[in-house]
């Protein structure tokens, strides 16, 4: 009976915990980066400060034919709530600039830090960069999306 008892005891915890441990919160940070000579681009990391409901944006589609007629505007998914932070460009008119990567680099690591303060973990880092990349391709943009979760 005790057995009994103790197995059920443990059971419950270990689904207590599986349940604590699958309800996780994502936010995603994303820092933009200009790859524009000059200076004349611009560089921030952008962190929304709403929570939007995907599904009010999804359309389901049977068969080629969509079961929620719901029209979707553009205007409807952009939200007006988001951190912006400046930075400096990767280019001044002289060429690469590694004064302004190492100072994005320190801003980037203030603001890692104060999320990290805030309770969230940062699980996962994605990068690419935009170009044209055609013979004179002078312009473009290098983005960073930060994952946390907690």
């Amino acid at each position: 009976m005790i057995k009994k008892s103790m197995f059920t005891l443990l059971v419950m915890v270990g689904l207590i915990y599986m349940e604590a441990k699958a309800q996780q919160e994502f936010k995603i940070v994303t820092v933009v980066e200009s790859i524009v000579p000059m200076g004349i681009g611009r560089s921030r990391i952008i962190d929304s400060q709403t929570d939007n409901n995907y599904e009010e944006y999804t359309t389901d589609r049977t068969d080629g034919k969509k079961s929620n007629q719901k029209e979707i505007k553009r205007s409807d998914i952009k939200v007006d709530e988001l951190e912006e932070t400046k930075l400096l460009n990767f280019f001044s008119m002289t060429g690469i600039n590694f004064q302004n990567i190492a100072s994005n680099d320190a801003v980037i690591a203030s603001k890692i830090n104060a999320m990290l303060a805030k309770g969230w973990k940062l699980t996962y880092v994605a990068s690419g960069v935009e170009s044209n990349a055609g013979a004179d391709d002078g312009k473009g943009i290098y983005i960073t999306r930060l994952f946390f979760s907690r």
